[in-house]
């Protein structure tokens, strides 16, 4: 029976309590902590938790009935956290993005790889049928090589969503919509196709004026193999309807599942290719369905890593690719050059110091509110 502990009690905390939950004959929460003891109360008694309630994450790190930690805190404390932990002997599952710089990513693998303890990265959208059965086909090359991808990680978000105190601000948040919303994207983007050479990208803030950090950014990219690809990351979009798309050399792949062949007539005009689709959807189809997806899917495997002393499907390193792909993209932001990839130690924007010093702060953060009277999160669709 793995005993858990939750540190954080804020927006995304319920989302890791319930999928412990589904797991009763697994797991059991021991612990439930946050800075705010009365939000970690009031997390407690929702889910009617027999857990002690703790105030300071630093009571816990000898508890011995501690196995696992679910980090659900602000970005910028993930590291730390993480890293005492770890050394203390606990395995870690921390929410996106795993820390604020490459830095810290570092520190944090290195303290995994010392303890012999798991560290895994929340990347919940991984554990979703449909992308697991697109990346499927993609390593299976069913509809050819990769030739564009194109990511629509839309979000839409009011202008006080920006008061909350530890959101706006290159501080506190790490950044705006491209590390903490697109995120999920991003991460999709490496897991399935692999890191670009190359990044080219702009940014600003368009609709948030209480913020210091970008409401919209775009990029464009370039691979290894030749292909190319484009990321917007927005929370000024209406619907919020997210898109991961691949146009390969024989059909476009997309999540929200869809699928579309075409094949050239005589003249190199195109006709649907009716045939390629219905193959491929066979295939399609005939991929199993997770038994469990989003938070309760990667709850379920990082149980198992530790149950069964498996690898976990998404690591330190998982993580850490998926922030120094958004480093790019905010150097190359900041500075209009193209960056090339990887980014080396000495580079500014892989350590947070020097990343504040080379980030633009578009507006003034003036509103400091520590919570808001309602919790509630909603997610994206694709």
């Amino acid at each position: 029976m793995n005993r858990i502990a939750i540190v954080g009690a804020g927006a995304i905390a319920p989302k890791h309590v319930e999928a412990y939950l589904e797991f009763a004959n697994r797991c059991k929460i021991t612990y439930v902590c946050d800075g705010a003891l009365d939000k970690a109360s009031s997390l407690a008694n929702r889910f009617k938790l027999r857990a002690e309630v703790v105030r300071d994450y630093h009571e816990l790190l000898t508890k011995s009935d501690i196995d696992l930690v679910s980090i659900c805190t602000p970005p910028s404390t993930h590291a730390q956290i993480a890293i005492d932990f770890l050394t203390h002997g606990k395995h870690v599952l921390v929410e996106k993005p795993m820390a604020s710089s490459l830095t810290e990513c570092d520190a944090m693998l290195e303290a995994a790889h010392k303890s012999g303890k798991i560290l895994s990265v929340v990347a919940q959208n991984r554990f979703r049928t449909p992308w697991m059965k697109l990346k499927a086909l993609l390593d299976m090359k069913v509809a050819g090589e990769i030739l564009h991808t194109q990511i629509n990680s839309y979000w839409w978000r009011g202008h006080c969503y920006y008061d909350l105190s530890w959101r706006g601000t290159w501080e506190s948040e790490g950044g705006g919509c491209t590390l903490n919303h697109a995120v999920h994207h991003i991460d999709a983007l490496q897991w399935m196709m692999g890191m670009p050479s190359e990044v080219h990208a702009l940014m600003s803030n368009v609709a948030h004026d209480n913020a210091e950090v970008e409401d919209i950014s775009m990029a464009i990219l370039r691979f290894p193999s030749g292909g190319v690809g484009q990321i917007t990351s927005s929370v000024v979009h209406h619907g919020q309807e997210q898109q991961l798309i691949f146009q390969c050399e024989h059909a476009r792949l997309s999540a929200p599942w869809s699928l579309y062949a075409s094949r050239s007539m005589l003249n190199g005009f195109p006709e649907r290719d009716v045939e390629r689709e219905e193959a491929i959807q066979r295939l399609y189809d005939q991929l199993p369905d997770l038994r469990y997806q989003e938070h309760v899917g990667q709850i379920d495997d990082v149980l198992r890593a530790i149950e069964l002393g498996t690898p976990v499907l998404v690591n330190g390193y998982d993580g850490r690719r998926t922030l120094e792909l958004i480093m790019a993209i905010y150097k190359s932001a900041s500075t209009g050059q193209t960056v090339k990839l990887p980014l080396d130690a000495v580079d500014s924007f892989y350590n947070k110091e020097s990343l504040l010093q080379g980030v633009p702060r578009f507006n003034k953060k003036t509103t400091f509110v520590e919570r808001f009277a309602s919790n509630d999160i909603t997610t994206g669709q694709s």
